[in-house]
């Protein structure tokens, strides 16, 4: 078998790296940036140094910060009405995953002059596009090294998938200095969104052996050190194991795709602006247990990655062990059901079948090791509602 294994063709990983930024743009022949910048990210002073590092470089960028949580087309148009306007070269996506997802959007748009609507799966984009760079400053999305990006149609209500090397970064910085900020709910919903992309990873009909070893090796590091970046967030080797294990994961998912827990998560998101990271824990112990019986033994790998099971356990109550970690982990961490998260129950019921129907029709739960039907995807989302 021929595994196709994507990575950026350049990563800068430590505390510090972002300083490099001017050499990275020199190499990549950009000399005048659109820097798409999380608001936040940008009110709180954490672009400031890059930004004027790169002005004393003779590249200063050109800034677009509206940037909203769950990009949407209406957003990436903008970015790329200002990129065209000013004559931009190049890309820097700053921030979460909706800033880096939007720079995306943005820089894929603008390469091919293409609506965005008719990008999304079933096909995938391998064009040419502008040099696009990375720089999270979150441990989670792992879109720094992926060949995705997500963008709400604010038509239809529905997260559209865009999948191919148009939206693989050619370079990216991973700076863990950058989350030290990081509040508690961010931190837990960036970082379970990690650890949804290496389990998927490992799990994935799609699964070869460079993409298990950095699944396991991300769920190693995530399991050991969220809990302590979440509630002790001045920890840098905690901060630190966390972006290397969203790298790691984001690495793995990026060659193997996502699976169902995603399929269904981004519906919820684009109905109810839940989270992405926060939607993929709901459903992560729930999915889990679903698709057990279909790969057995990849489910108890992880289960002993995580730390939850030992070597020598069988990989029946290696499994059980999983699920009852994921949901112990929920607690923990605060999770909340739809229910408690304040969705209103008439809307959410009456959307079950459509969220059912794009869940399906994004292509992720055909990944799964246990492909559930019509049927079954509506009675998945009814039991996850409390």
């Amino acid at each position: 078998m021929i595994n196709r294994i994507l990575t950026p063709r350049e990563l800068l990983i430590g505390g510090g790296s972002l300083k490099l930024l001017p050499e990275l743009l020199a190499r990549l022949g950009v000399r005048k940036p659109l820097l798409v910048v999380d608001p936040t990210i940008l009110r709180l002073g954490l672009a400031d140094g890059a930004i004027t590092a790169l002005e004393a470089a003779g590249t200063a960028p050109v800034v677009f910060s509206e940037v909203v949580e769950d990009p949407t087309d209406v957003s990436v148009l903008d970015a790329v009405n200002l990129l065209k306007s000013q004559g931009c070269d190049g890309v820097i996506g700053f921030g979460g995953g909706s800033a880096i997802d939007t720079a995306k959007g943005a820089a894929i748009v603008a390469s091919t002059g293409e609506d965005i609507r008719g990008l999304k799966v079933p096909r995938i984009v391998d064009l040419p596009t502008l040099p696009l760079v990375a720089i999270p400053t979150t441990a989670g999305t792992g879109s720094e090294v992926t060949r995705a990006c997500v963008i709400t149609d604010t038509e239809r209500h529905e997260k559209m998938l865009i999948l191919g090397t148009s939206a693989l970064p050619a370079a990216a910085i991973v700076d863990y200095e950058l989350t030290l900020t990081c509040p508690f709910r961010v931190t837990v919903d960036t970082g379970l969104d990690a650890l949804t992309h290496a389990l998927e990873a490992l799990i994935n009909r799609n699964r070869n052996p460079h993409a298990d070893a950095l699944a396991l090796s991300a769920l190693q590091l995530i399991g050991a050190h969220l809990e302590r970046a979440a509630t002790t967030p001045d920890d840098r080797n905690a901060r630190e194991a966390m972006m290397l294990g969203a790298t790691h994961a984001g690495l793995a998912v990026s060659n193997t795709s996502t699976a169902l827990i995603h399929g269904l998560s981004r519906p919820i998101g684009a109905f109810f602006h839940v989270p992405h990271g926060l939607s993929n824990a709901m459903l992560l112990p729930l999915v889990t247990e679903f698709s057990l019986s279909a790969a057995p033994d990849a489910y108890a790998s992880a289960a002993r990655a995580l730390g939850w099971a030992a070597v020598g356990t069988d990989d029946g109550e290696a499994c059980r062990l999983l699920v009852a970690g994921f949901r112990g982990l929920n607690s923990r961490l605060e999770v909340p059901t739809p229910r408690a998260y304040g969705i209103d129950e008439t809307r959410y019921r009456q959307l079950i079948p459509e969220m059912a129907r794009q869940a399906l029709a994004s292509g992720t739960p055909g990944n799964n090791p246990r492909v559930p039907t019509l049927e079954e995807t509506i009675a998945l989302y009814e039991s996850a509602w409390d």
